[in-house]
């Protein structure tokens, strides 16, 4: 395994970060073999189509160029014309041929890693200087395998040619008793074969390199759990800055949730740990919803802020608790406390209702209606927040 300078072991796989980085500085799996196996197929198929043509085309400014007169050949305007014509004869076909090579080199160099430009592989390092570290490279594990790659490559190709050459041993010899332009054409298919069938045998080659390619560049970009770590702290912040930032966050739901008590129809209370808020609207809402709750400190200032606002305050424990440990705050009551809300709800609309009525400055004390409040049993906490068995 890969170690770090540490000694640490580069067990863990590269984060999307890392890739990300690596890939700037490009630092991404290329296969030179997959570029040499493309440019040789596209020019072996090139001639295979196109070299007919081009022989034509070729014989044909032959021809024109060492047929002319001495007149010709005394006037330099008409050697110009000469070669104007010359290149624009072979252009249409060599110019088709040389892009599609640019196109295949281009596809050679970014199959495997994709495209990517970046100036710093080219920018001159010091380190690169160091030879200590190119005797590292040299007998380096990709030294070895490159020496090997072209090792087969070349047993390969030469096997390839001389199987090709055995089978065509035939037509080899019959070329001596043609004439000269069967003889030519005869030849260039050959050659033209050949040269595919050679090209053909480097596909194995790049089978074999570009997994080894994307192998190699994975284990270079292997990282420590020590760097998987100061990344995710980078990344995601200190522990204290997060937790500074869930304090601010709490802080300014808590002041939400006490800016939405004054609307509150209710609040129920247990009766000093805890408090909830309840709002309903028959218009707009098919259920109570609690728009605050809060245990210890927070709900002694929501019961606070209700006094303040001159909000009813009622008091019942076990549906308190059923409220706060089932409900959080946007949220409707469940359907199983609707008519124990209900009740408290209409026992609060009877008492505004009274020409008696005056806000209280505690909790309102109901000992009857609390008696006659159904809770579900799975709805039964205690101050915990266990079932109640």
């Amino acid at each position: 395994m890969a170690e770090e300078e540490n000694g640490q072991e580069k067990t863990e796989d590269a984060t999307f970060k890392r890739l990300e980085k690596a890939k700037d500085e490009g630092q991404v799996a290329r296969s030179r073999e997959l570029g040499t196996t493309l440019l040789l197929m596209t020019g072996g198929f090139c001639l295979l189509i196109f070299g007919s043509d081009l022989s034509a085309k070729i014989q044909s400014v032959m021809t024109t160029n060492f047929t002319f007169d001495r007149v010709s050949a005394m006037d330099p305007n008409r050697m110009i014309s000469h070669l104007s014509l010359s290149i624009e004869a072979l252009l249409s076909v060599v110019g088709t041929i040389l892009v599609l090579l640019m196109l295949a080199g281009a596809l050679g160099a970014i199959g495997l890693g994709g495209w990517i430009f970046s100036p710093k592989p080219i920018q001159p390092k010091l380190s690169r200087l160091n030879p200590i570290s190119g005797l590292k490279r040299m007998f380096s594990l990709k030294s070895l395998v490159e020496l090997l790659k072209a090792t087969a490559k070349f047993l390969l190709v030469a096997l390839v040619a001389s199987v090709i050459l055995y089978q065509m041993k035939g037509d080899l010899l019959s070329i001596g008793q043609q004439s000269i332009r069967p003889a030519i054409s005869h030849a260039s298919w050959i050659i033209i074969w050949s040269a595919i069938g050679m090209s053909a045998a480097t596909i194995l080659i790049a089978l074999i390199d570009v997994p080894f390619q994307i192998f190699d560049n994975a284990q270079k970009l292997k990282m420590t759990r020590q760097q998987v770590k100061d990344e995710f702290k980078d990344s995601e912040g200190k522990p204290e800055v997060k937790s500074r930032i869930r304090q601010l966050q709490r802080e300014l739901a808590q002041t939400r949730m006490m800016s939405a008590i004054p609307d509150a129809d209710v609040i129920i209370t247990n009766p000093e740990h805890f408090s909830v808020a309840l709002k309903y609207d028959a218009e707009g809402l098919s259920a109570p919803i609690v728009v605050a709750k809060g245990a210890d400190q927070i709900a002694i200032k929501i019961r606070e802020v209700a006094s303040a606002h001159k909000v009813p305050i009622m008091q019942s424990p076990p549906l308190t608790r059923a409220i706060f440990y089932s409900t959080e705050i946007d949220q409707v009551i469940p359907a199983k406390l609707y008519l124990a809300v209900a009740q408290v709800l209409a026992y609060i609309y009877q008492l505004r209702q009274r020409p008696t009525y005056r806000p209280s400055p505690g909790p309102i004390r109901n000992s009857q209606l609390n008696q006659q409040l159904e809770i579900p049993e799975e709805l039964q906490f205690n101050a915990a927040g266990n079932l109640v068995s």
